[in-house]
């Protein structure tokens, strides 16, 4: 049996980071089915046409919400041509009857405890409408299949979330209770990663059990590898934060995006300033991700971004507030949505809801005016200089490889947004 696994593009352009969901599904089908062709496409690395895929069995991963009418239309041309269809991720698992329209198949939840099951149903013509994946422990995870010719590969060591913030889709996915990989897995897998840097794509490295991480940051020690991760800063202001800091540094920790609740204003507590100096200190260079748009922002919440920024020395990626389906947010802010199901404006750059103080086209102005400042070349090459001398030249050249794909996908969301702006304005 031939099957295609298919990480959908996204509409701009994104790092050169390998789709780490593709890879691990590509080992877990290898474990369950040594025999079968695989065939693994990420459109963003490498473009095809969907008119030259042929296998028994496509598998379309709907875990980025923006990609969605993409996932639906190639799944439709797939099935027209005979093919069987399977959707999975989290916009699936979130909107399956939605998704079951598009496809043979639907995987709800982890795929690791249902694959095996889909893939025998699939060889004998019988695939059940949908899969219901349960949490598994995370040890004896196959190897995953690693994709030739990036620059940076992707690990992940735990699942699960005990935070529930309400507009995270985590906990929707992968449940409420963290559930850890046994470290030694986790630094087998990091020393067979093709190249120097990875990503470790853990909704929190360090949030859920300090204990565990710095064992685990103890035990990357060797690797010599660089990577990048995704955390908050309660961790950093704990007493433990100097240790978790310097454990983190040994293992490699060049970046850390620092993601900001919903509550965010434009505005930092000082003990979570103090925080970001503390990692900088450590070589640690922090990145913060900001929500912005909010129904209970005001318009000076953008302004504060650029002052906070300088006043840190740290670059900031805003994104508009998406109410992802299946979370707590969404279904509060319903009565209030003018997109709902248009999901190829669900990119973090379109207004999406009503808000009792701005149009949605003041907020899109505002966001795009704010992205074009924190983007600009001046602020990239003097973000250069606010890099820990500790990194250079690894954290340096990182840097750029991560944020000029990033600034070039920004300016093309924004021209995109002018001209529909000019198109409107002329109606």
């Amino acid at each position: 049996m031939k099957i295609c696994l298919i990480d959908p593009p996204l509409p701009y352009s994104s790092p050169p980071l390998a789709p780490l969901i593709l890879e691990y599904l590509g080992g877990l089908t290898k474990r369950a089915m040594p025999d079968a062709e695989i065939e693994l496409l990420d459109p963003k690395f490498r473009p095809f046409s969907v008119d030259e895929i042929k296998a028994d069995l496509v598998g379309i991963c709907g875990s980025r919400i923006v990609t969605l009418p993409w996932v639906y239309r190639t799944a439709d041309t797939l099935r027209k041509r005979g093919m069987r269809v399977v959707l999975g991720g989290f916009n699936p698992t979130a909107l399956p009857e939605q998704a079951k329209e598009h496809a043979d198949a639907v995987v709800i939840g982890e795929a690791e405890s249902v694959w095996t099951e889909v893939l025998e149903d699939a060889q004998r013509g019988k695939l059940e409408s949908f899969y219901y994946g349960r949490p598994l422990p995370l040890d004896n995870l196959p190897l995953p299949l690693r994709l030739p010719g990036y620059k940076f590969h992707a690990i992940f060591t735990m699942r699960g979330c005990p935070y529930q913030c309400k507009f995270c889709a985590i906990t929707g996915l992968y449940g409420k209770t963290p559930r850890y990989r046994p470290i030694e897995d986790v630094v087998k897998e990091v020393d067979a990663l093709p190249g120097n840097y990875y990503w470790n794509t853990d909704g929190n490295v360090w949030g859920c059990n300090l204990k565990r991480t710095i064992d685990l940051f103890t035990a990357l020690k060797g690797s010599k590898k660089k990577w990048f991760g995704f955390g908050d800063l309660k961790a950093v202001a704990t007493p433990s934060g100097d240790k978790l800091l310097k454990a983190a540094r040994d293992s490699g920790l060049l970046s850390l995006w620092l993601g900001c609740e919903e509550k965010f204003s434009g505005e930092m507590e000082k003990s979570k300033e103090d925080a970001v100096k503390k990692m900088k200190d450590h070589g640690i260079d922090p990145i913060l991700a900001v929500i912005l748009g909010k129904r209970t922002d005001n318009p000076d919440t953008f302004e504060r971004i650029v002052q906070l920024a300088d006043r840190l020395g740290i670059m900031v990626h805003p994104f508009l507030l998406v109410p992802y389906p299946g979370t707590e947010l969404y279904e509060e802010y319903k009565p209030f949505l003018l997109k709902n199901g248009q999901w190829e404006f669900y990119d973090g750059a379109h207004s999406l809801f009503s808000h009792p103080q701005m149009s949605d086209e003041q907020r899109e102005e505002k966001f795009f005016k704010l992205v074009l400042e924190m983007f600009s070349l001046k602020r990239v090459f003097k973000h250069l200089f606010e890099i820990p001398l500790s990194v250079f030249p690894a954290g340096h050249f990182a840097f750029i490889m991560r944020e000029l794909p990033i600034r070039k996908g920004m300016k093309a969301a924004y021209e995109k947004w002018l001209q529909n702006s000019k198109s409107q304005t002329r109606l």
